[in-house]
C-alpha cells in the first residue's frame, strides 16, 4: 500500500492533482487507515500513470474518462480508442497551424521593430494596422 506522497513521487503527479482526480472520479476513492490517511494499491499507481500520460498528450478529462472506460470494460475496442486519439491529433494539428501563423507574424513584427530607436514605435503601428490578417482559424 502506498501513501499519497509515495504515489505522487512514483508517478510525478502533485498531491493536489491526485485529490482532484479522486473528486472528479478518474481515480477511485482510496482505502483509509484508522487515522484517515489515504492508502493506494499498485493498480491505482498504474491508473494514475495512464491518466498522467494521457494529460501529457493533451487529452481532455472527458476523453481520458472514455479511454479508462474502454480499458476497463472493452479493452479490445481499438476503433473507439483510435477515434479519441484521432480527434486529439486533429486538435494538435490545428494548434500547430495557428502557432505557425503566429510565428510568422511575430517574426514580421520583430523585423519591423529593427532600427526603431528614437522614432515612433513601428511595432505598435503594425499591431494597430487594420489590414493585418487574423491569426485565429
Amino acid at each position: 500500500m502506498l501513501t499519497i506522497g509515495d504515489l505522487a513521487k512514483a508517478t510525478g503527479a502533485n498531491i493536489s492533482t491526485i485529490r482532484h482526480y479522486e473528486r472528479v472520479g478518474l481515480l477511485s476513492p482510496p482505502q483509509r487507515t484508522d487515522g484517515n490517511q489515504r492508502r493506494y494499491h499498485e493498480d491505482d499507481m498504474a491508473r494514475l500513470s495512464f491518466i498522467t500520460r494521457s494529460r501529457d498528450l493533451g487529452l481532455s478529462m472527458d476523453a481520458i474518462r472514455d479511454m479508462l472506460q474502454l480499458a476497463s470494460h472493452n479493452p479490445d475496442s481499438g476503433a473507439d480508442a483510435d477515434r479519441i486519439i484521432g480527434a486529439q491529433l486533429a486538435t494538435i494539428r490545428t494548434k500547430i497551424r495557428r502557432l505557425k501563423k503566429l510565428q510568422i507574424e511575430l517574426e514580421r513584427l520583430s523585423e519591423v521593430a529593427t532600427g526603431n530607436e528614437g522614432s515612433r514605435c513601428r511595432v505598435l503601428d503594425a499591431l494597430s494596422d487594420d489590414d493585418l490578417p487574423a491569426l485565429s482559424g
